[in-house]
Parts: structure tokens; C-alpha cells; sequence
């Protein structure tokens, strides 16, 4: 060996004892200065985690908040949640650098608390406010900022922390988006109570997942499937040695006796191979995956409730258990549970849950596609329940119309209402006695009760005697008025109305236009198929109009003719010489130039509808004498109780009922002259539509495209939607702040359910229906709620309190009394008389000059 080699090899052994020596040294100074070092650690420890804590609430603190509420034909694919899990994930990680990871987080917050259906809440750090104004789900998903939720205090408040329990990187199961996976929570929620105090919370905490602590948990699954696989290979080899040493081969072997024979040689058995991507399951990919942390809190003022809610919310979590679960932390011996709401575990929870702090389980990750049903807002496919705030219980008194009984989803049947101002048009539809006139009769009878006005037009006439014993009360008998034209008897009693009354100082235009219009659309006239008939009407009527007026200036309004005065107008010279006077010159002319050169046959076409009108003994005495007892207008202006009960749905009657429907309009748009805030609400109850619109033709339609602004309403049924004017049908289903139908045809309930695209309603479950049952949609203030399966109120049910059956004799007598009715046998005599009586009048009628005609029609 050379002096070099020698050289180097002392100078390794000297360097190798100095290390030595500095070792020794340094572990008798750590082990003489333990303490310290301990206690420098601890201090450094401290303080680590204070400055993080006090980062973490310092980013905590400065939270943006919003709410999705989407729409009713809500329904995301799943790419459409991948891509918001993205979004999700990208805004949890926001924020400044200094950001601890226990601060980056976001919370989806699902809230129920009785007054309103299960809602959806995303709060993230500020600086995601510019990523979460925007969304994914696009237009069908409204984001609106929200304020951080401040709750009252409850008497009962229960905590639970789920986590992912399960096999070592195995996932939840993957709940396919229809039916809606938030269902079981929606339906475990749905028989909260506001005025209990009842609440549940569930927040899903998410956080992005760190690469390193990813890595790590990798390598862990991995070292952990391979330890698995040596045991699993260790116990089979036990195995085979025990089975080759007692078979029954060995034992009759002599060998084995003398322990000369060495026996098989059994190669003991390999561990089997591990697929990483199979050990580390769910981790396998790291795009759209994440921390996850779930916490629940209930809350009642009532004793037990919010432990039920809790119960029923954890089970709500079942439907995504598969190889993993989401369970409850803690454990329970016997009556006591020891977990998040005993100590010390309370404050870590409530620290948690106040200010959204990430303390995820080991086993605490998911993927997006695991948790697809968490990351959006309830969809289509959701039965959401109805909550009291989306539509109140109805009671009396309130200034609500009772719409139906639902049945919430704890069980219990209440009867929803809308206010008087949210509903403004209303259709019915289906089956004859199933309840849809009933359903309207209880409406005008809450109405009544609110102090509104109304007019229900019943061609049955037997409405009034059902609804009767409900409104036998003072305030409503002070404004009711019955126009009954089914009666018969000479001694029953019946009101009047003049068509063409001035003594409502009406302008003279106007009354005729709108007598004119009734009579073009009942008989179908119009400039091409009757211009000669409405020539003639029209001047016939405008005269009439001009005697009225001077008759009601000269203080005689029984001396007004009647729309039975155009006959002898058109038939008898003596009687049109009599009505000139009346006229001005211009008027005169006509009649003295142009009406002599028409052909007598031309009369005909305007005398035989008339006729027909006053063949009836009813008609001629309602329609024939000259003050009237029926005044819409003044029924609107004062909020009266008006029922009117047409004499049938003939050719003659539904000629009636077209000037009846037609006076409605007039007198909506007659309420022009008054200021909006003046025009009190007024509702019609049109039962039977179909016959009143065959004979009313637009006009309904007219009345619901029109008559808002002016405060009238209008409800319509109709046992077949499809059998209306088509302009009818398109300008009420258009309006219709309510859309009702019972079982029926096919054809029928088509008209009513393609009005609900996108839920779940069809044509087969309305025809499956039973009686008494609707499905119905509401409008409440702007929003559509429903369609709903209702029961249909009657008035024994919901009025049972208000039912007054010994006032039913005097109700009616006030009704009458009201309408200005007296005997059929006097009216008769009045309306034959009344020729007469304006032949009297206008014969000592001096004819007035042009200054003076202005004067009058001013």
C-alpha cells in the first residue's frame, strides 16, 4: 500500500471520528436542552397556527353570497354540472395568496324554514363575486346577490356532521339526475312549519384538492393495497401448509412415520399485483375532484321536532350511499350520543358552521360526478312542495280566495289561497258536477266576504239558492241584488233593466253604440251581411236615445221608451211623428227623406229578433219598462253583490245574455273617467261559457284583453275548452292568472296541460283524476306556482261557520228589494202600457232648437 493511500485512508478515519464526535456532541446538547427545544417548537406551533387562524377569519370575513332560484322547466344535463363543479371548485381556491387552505372553501347552503320551498345558496370568497354572477345553467337559473343569512334564535337546536364512510378511495353512488337526487331532502324538509320555528340547514363545504396532499394520500391507498395483497398472500400460504400437513395423504405416508421423507415442496404463493388506478379509486383523477365536508343543523322551537328533522334529513342522504356513504359522526351509548352537539366537539362545529371553515375526514373526497345532486339548485323533475309564503291558508276575513286542498308533504291538508289582487283571470275545465262551479260559488262568496264586487251569471239558476245561507249577513245583504228571469208566476217578483235608461246621465253615444254592438254581434251582423238592417237599428235607436234624454231633463224618467219602442218607431207614422220632435234637424232629415224610400220588407230583418224578445212575458217585462233596476256600472263603482240567472240558453235567451255580457264591457271601459286608484275591483262569474260565448261571440275575450286596467276580472267554465271561440279560448288561456281542469276527454284536458310545458303533469294523470280533484296553476305575485293536484273546496266545508240558513228568506227579499223588484204581472203592465205612456209625454214635448239640443247632450 502507497504513503498516498495510507495518507487517504487516515484523513477518512479522521473525518469520520470528527463527525462522529459532532454528533455525539449535538445530541448531549439536544438532550441536555430538550426542554427548550420543546418548548421553542410548541411556541413556533402557536403562533403557526394563531397567524393562520387569524388569516383564515381575516379571508373569511369578506364573503359574497347568492341565491339561485330556478325556473320551472329547470333541467341540467350533466354536462352542464360539470362544468358548474369546474366553476365551483375554481371559486373555492379564489382569494389572495396569504390564504390559508382551511379559508379556501365554498359553502352550498340548502335552507328550509317553512316560509319557503327548499332554497339554494352558494357563498365563496369576494373574490369569486365576478365568476358566480354567471352560471353555467344559463337562462333558466336566475342568480340574484343575497345578504348573509341571520336567523333567530330556537329553543331546540340539533348539529350533525356527515362524512364519507366506505372502502379506502371507493365513491358515492352516481344518483342519475331524474328523479331529482335533491328529492328525498326536498320531501324530508316539506312538513316544516314557520310558525313552530321549525328550520334544517344542510352546507356542503368544498375546497379544491392540494396536490401534494393528493400525491400523499396516493402513495397511502397504494402502500395500503400492497400491505392487503402481502397479508392476503401470507394467509394463503398458512393456509396451503396447514392443508399439506393434515391431508390424509401425509399421514398414510411412511416416510412422513420415520421423518425421512422430505414431503411435496409447495412454493408458497406470490402477492398479487396492484393496479394503482384501481387502489387509489376515486383519486385516480384530480380534475374535478375535491375536498368535501357536509354539516347539518335543525332547529325548532318546538320540543322533538328538531331531532326528528335531523333524522329525517340523514336519511335523506342514503340515496347516494353505494361503496361509500355518507353518515353521521359520533357514536351512541345508549340515551347519550356523543358527537358535534356534546362537548368539546360544539364549539369546533359552531366555529365551523359560522364562519365556513374547512376541517374536512380523511376520507373526506368526492368527485363531481358523486355529488352531482348537491351542485345545483332543485330541477324540473322536483316535486317541490308548496310552502305557506308561496301560498297562504286561506281565512276568512283575509282578502284571500280559497283555491283548493293540498295536501303537504308531512301529511297535512290545507286550503291554499291567492289574494284578491294577484288573481285576475281564471279558467275552468272538465266534467260536469266534478266541482268547477262549486269551486267558483265558494270564490264569489270569500269575495263577497272581502267586500268586493261581483256578478255571477248562472244559467241554471239554482246558485243563488246554494249560496245563499253564506251570505245572509248584514254588510252583504245591504249590497246584493238578484235578477232571477227564470220565474213564472204572475205574483213572483222580477227586476228591470231599460237598455237604453238615460237616468244615469250616460252620454247618448255611448248607449247607443252599445246597444247596437250587442244586437251586430248576437245576430251577426255587420256592414257586409246587414248593412240596411244596421242602418235602420242604429237610427232607430239613436232616436229613442234622444227622447230618453228629454225625458230624464225634463224630470220624467218613467216616460222612456224601451227598446220595444222600435217597433212602433218603425211601423206606426203617428208614434215616429211624435218621436221627431224629440230630434234635432239633421237627425229629422234622415227620417223625413231616406227612411221613406226603404222597402217595407227591410223592417222585418231588425222587427223579428225583437219580436222574438218580446214574446217572452219575462224578457218583455225586464227588458220593457223605462227606469232600470240593473246597473252594472253603479255595481262596480259601490262593490255589489249582483246574481243573475238568464231564463235559458235558446236562440232568444242567448240573444239576452249577448246584451247582458255586452253591458259588461260597456261598463268596464265606461270607467275610464275615473282615476285608477277609484276603480274598485269587480269580478264576473260566467258558469256554462260555452253558452254564453256562442252567443256573446269575442266579447269574453274582449272583456279579458281590455277590461284589467279598468279593475274587472273575469272567471270562465267550461266543460269543454276546445268548443269555445277560438279568439275566446287563445285571449283567456293567454291572460289567465289561473288554469283549472277536473277529469275529462282527452281532447279537452289537452287544452288545459299543453299550457304546462316541462313538468310533470300530463294529459292520462288529469284523467285519472277522481271527483272533486283538479290539478290547477296559479299566478302569485308574478310567479306560477304549481301545477298542483287540489282538492276542490266546497261551501259546507269552508263557510260552515258563516252559514246563516234561518236568513235565507230575508236575504233574498233584500236582494230583491235592492234590484227594485216588483210583481211579473205589474211589470207586464207596465212595459205594455209604456208605448203609450211615450206617446203622452212627447206630445207636449215642444221640438228643440239646435242651441238647445247641444245644451242637453253636453
Amino acid at each position: 500500500m502507497g504513503p498516498n493511500l495510507m495518507t487517504s485512508a487516515a484523513d477518512a478515519v479522521d473525518t469520520a471520528s470528527s463527525i462522529m464526535t459532532a454528533l455525539g456532541a449535538a445530541v448531549t446538547w439536544v438532550a441536555a436542552n430538550v426542554w427548550w427545544l420543546v418548548l421553542t417548537f410548541c411556541v413556533v406551533l402557536v403562533g403557526w397556527e394563531a397567524l393562520q387562524q387569524r388569516l383564515a377569519a381575516k379571508a373569511l370575513a369578506e364573503r359574497t353570497h347568492v341565491e339561485l332560484v330556478p325556473t320551472a322547466q329547470f333541467s341540467p344535463g350533466e354536462e352542464d354540472i360539470w362544468r358548474q363543479g369546474m366553476q365551483l371548485i375554481r371559486a373555492a381556491g379564489s382569494g389572495p395568496w396569504w390564504t390559508p387552505r382551511r379559508a379556501r372553501t365554498l359553502r352550498l347552503r340548502l335552507r328550509a324554514d317553512g316560509s319557503r320551498p327548499l332554497t339554494y345558496r352558494i357563498e365563496a370568497p369576494a373574490g369569486a363575486r365576478a365568476l358566480l354572477s354567471r352560471s353555467p345553467f344559463g337562462p333558466r337559473v336566475t342568480i340574484t346577490p343575497a345578504v348573509p343569512v341571520a336567523d333567530k334564535g330556537r329553543a331546540h337546536v340539533v348539529r350533525a356532521v356527515l362524512t364519507l364512510r366506505g372502502k379506502p378511495g371507493s365513491g358515492l353512488r352516481e344518483v342519475p339526475l331524474e328523479p331529482d337526487p335533491l328529492q328525498p331532502l326536498v320531501d324530508a324538509v316539506a312538513g316544516l312549519r314557520a310558525e313552530l320555528g321549525d328550520l334544517a340547514e344542510v352546507c356542503v363545504d368544498l375546497s379544491p384538492a392540494p396536490r401534494w396532499h393528493l400525491a400523499l394520500r396516493r402513495q397511502q391507498l397504494l402502500r395500503q393495497a400492497r400491505a392487503r395483497a402481502r397479508r392476503e398472500a401470507a394467509r394463503e400460504a398458512r393456509a396451503l401448509d396447514s392443508e399439506s400437513a393434515g391431508s390424509l395423504a401425509g399421514l398414510l405416508d411412511p416416510a412422513q412415520w420415520t421423518g425421512r421423507g422430505r414431503g411435496p415442496v409447495l412454493m408458497p404463493p406470490r402477492p398479487q399485483h396492484v393496479d394503482p388506478e384501481r387502489a387509489v379509486g376515486n383519486l385516480a383523477e384530480g380534475a374535478g375532484l375535491m375536498r368535501v365536508q357536509v354539516l347539518v343543523r335543525c332547529a325548532s322551537d318546538t320540543e322533538g321536532r328538531a331531532e326528528q328533522l335531523l333524522a329525517l334529513v340523514n336519511a335523506s342522504m342514503d340515496v347516494y350511499a353505494g361503496a361509500s356513504r355518507l353518515s353521521a359522526q359520533g357514536w351512541t351509548v345508549g340515551p347519550v350520543r356523543i358527537g358535534p352537539d356534546a362537548w368539546p366537539w360544539r364549539g369546533r362545529f359552531d366555529e365551523q358552521w359560522a364562519r365556513g371553515l374547512m376541517r374536512p375526514a380523511r376520507s373526506g373526497w368526492a368527485r363531481i360526478e358523486e355529488l352531482a345532486g348537491l351542485l345545483k339548485p332543485p330541477t324540473v323533475a322536483a316535486r317541490i312542495p308548496v310552502s305557506e309564503a308561496q301560498m297562504p291558508t286561506y281565512g276568512p276575513g283575509e282578502d284571500l280566495l280559497p283555491q283548493g286542498w293540498y295536501q303537504g308533504g308531512d301529511g297535512r291538508e290545507r286550503l291554499l289561497a291567492t289574494r284578491e289582487d294577484d288573481t285576475l283571470f281564471e279558467v275552468q275545465s272538465g266534467k260536469a258536477g266534478w266541482g268547477k262551479t262549486m269551486r267558483a260559488q265558494v270564490h264569489a262568496v270569500a269575495s263577497a266576504h272581502n267586500g268586493r264586487g261581483l256578478a255571477f251569471v248562472d244559467p241554471h239558476g239554482d246558485s243563488f239558492t246554494e249560496v245563499a245561507r253564506y251570505l245572509a249577513h248584514d254588510d252583504v245583504m245591504r249590497r246584493i241584488a238578484l235578477f232571477d228571469l227564470t220565474v213564472s208566476g204572475e205574483d213572483e217578483l222580477l227586476a228591470c233593466w231599460n237598455l237604453l235608461d238615460m237616468a244615469g246621465r250616460q252620454h247618448p253615444y255611448e248607449v247607443a253604440a252599445a246597444v247596437l254592438d250587442a244586437f251586430a254581434t248576437a245576430l251577426g251582423w255587420d256592414d257586409v251581411a246587414a248593412p240596411r238592417a244596421l242602418t235602420i237599428l242604429t237610427k232607430a235607436v239613436e232616436a229613442l236615445v234622444a227622447v230618453n234624454t228629454a225625458a230624464v231633463a225634463a224630470g220624467k224618467p218613467e216616460s222612456q221608451a224601451t227598446i220595444f219602442q222600435v217597433r212602433p218607431l218603425l211601423t206606426v207614422p203617428s208614434f215616429r211623428h211624435l218621436v221627431l220632435k224629440a230630434l234635432d234637424e239633421e237627425a229629422r232629415r234622415w227620417w223625413t227623406v231616406s227612411f221613406p224610400d226603404l222597402p217595407k220588407d227591410g223592417l222585418l230583418t231588425v222587427l223579428n229578433p225583437l219580436e222574438r224578445l218580446g214574446a217572452n212575458p219575462v224578457t218583455r217585462a225586464f227588458l220593457g219598462c223605462p227606469v232600470s233596476g240593473y246597473d252594472i256600472r253603479q255595481a262596480m263603482d259601490e262593490s255589489h253583490v249582483v246574481w243573475i240567472c238568464p231564463p235559458g240558453t235558446g236562440p232568444t235567451d242567448r240573444m239576452l245574455i249577448t246584451l247582458i255580457v255586452r253591458d259588461f264591457l260597456r261598463a268596464g271601459l265606461s270607467r275610464r273617467d275615473l282615476p285608477e286608484s277609484k276603480r274598485a275591483p269587480f269580478r264576473f262569474y260566467l258558469d256554462e261559457l260555452i253558452s254564453l260565448d256562442t252567443a256573446a261571440s269575442t266579447l269574453i275575450a274582449e272583456i279579458t284583453e281590455q277590461l284589467r286596467k279598468f279593475g274587472c276580472r273575469l272567471h270562465g267554465m267550461t266543460q269543454l275548452l276546445h268548443r269555445l271561440n277560438p279568439a275566446t279560448r287563445a285571449a283567456l288561456l293567454q291572460n289567465a292568472s289561473c288554469l283549472s281542469t277536473t277529469a275529462g276527454s282527452a281532447e279537452a284536458i289537452t287544452q288545459i296541460t299543453s299550457q304546462w310545458p316541462g313538468t310533470q303533469v300530463t294529459a292520462e294523470d288529469v284523467a285519472a283524476l277522481d271527483r272533486w280533484q283538479h290539478y290547477a296553476s296559479f299566478t302569485v305575485a308574478g310567479t306560477q306556482v304549481g301545477p298542483l293536484r287540489v282538492r276542490g273546496p266546497e261551501l259546507k266545508e269552508v263557510f260552515a261557520t258563516l252559514a246563516r240558513p234561518a236568513r235565507t228568506d230575508a236575504l233574498q227579499q233584500a236582494a230583491l228589494r235592492n234590484a227594485g223588484a216588483r210583481p211579473l204581472s205589474e211589470l207586464t203592465a207596465l212595459a205594455l202600457a209604456q208605448e203609450k205612456t211615450v206617446s203622452s209625454f212627447l206630445t207636449g214635448l215642444t221640438p228643440p232648437t239646435t242651441d238647445d239640443t247641444e245644451e242637453q247632450f253636453a
